[in-house]
């Protein structure tokens, strides 16, 4: 995923290749890290009964928010990084922070509890996008300088591109279990519980009348 070679010597006196070294850093540290605070949001949002309070409307802004961050790394992985997709991931991140404000406040509206350990789990999750992001941009300085530029003078800015070195397929479909794991079933029973309890109220409110 690096857009250069520099290298470094280390202590030992060996050659570092910084690119390499940071790429390695986002494809098995940051990336497979994600999932815990992510896992962790979940079994808070399960612990104050998101289901009898901000319900279905908080749980699909889950489902968003997650759509706005999964969706540029998804093209990151398949793709060159360009200023067409410097654009996606930055536009990504600005929303998801947006998202994410939204989110809260419709928590907080519902008077679901938003406990401090809550909190500070929020706070590995809206950092997470922008380390992400400022390390990436680090590696393509040159697609950063050809995006302020409008893209001018590279032919294939405005396009998508195929990787040259994708991820193996190994990595890949090791991702792709973690988020069916970390993200998909835990996030999507969430929703269900949701629906459930909803139309469950909907039913006691019918007889009620």
């Amino acid at each position: 995923m690096s857009g250069g070679r520099a290298a470094e010597l280390s202590a030992t006196g060996t050659a570092v290749d910084i690119g390499d070294v940071t790429t390695r850093y986002l494809l098995y540290g940051l990336l497979p890290g994600w999932f815990v605070p992510g896992l962790a949001d979940w079994v808070m949002h399960r612990r104050t009964r998101i289901e009898d309070t901000a319900g279905t409307k908080e749980s699909l802004i889950h489902s968003l928010m997650m759509a706005e961050v999964g969706i540029p790394i998804a093209l990151t992985l398949r793709y060159e990084v360009n200023p067409l997709l410097l654009t996606v991931q930055l536009g990504g991140a600005a929303v998801h922070e947006a998202t994410a404000l939204w989110d809260v406040k419709t928590a907080v509206d519902s008077d679901r509890e938003v406990k401090p350990l809550e909190q500070h789990i929020h706070s590995f999750l809206e950092s997470l996008p922008f380390a992400a992001l400022a390390a990436l941009m680090c590696l393509h300085a040159d697609q950063v300088r050809a995006l302020t530029r409008g893209g001018r003078g590279h032919k294939d800015a405005w396009r998508l591109v195929p990787r040259r070195r994708p991820p193996s397929p190994g990595y890949l479909a090791g991702i792709g279990a973690a988020i069916g794991a970390c993200v998909l079933l835990p996030y999507g029973e969430e929703l269900l519980r949701c629906v459930r309890a909803s139309r469950a109220r909907k039913k006691l409110s019918k007889k009620g009348r």
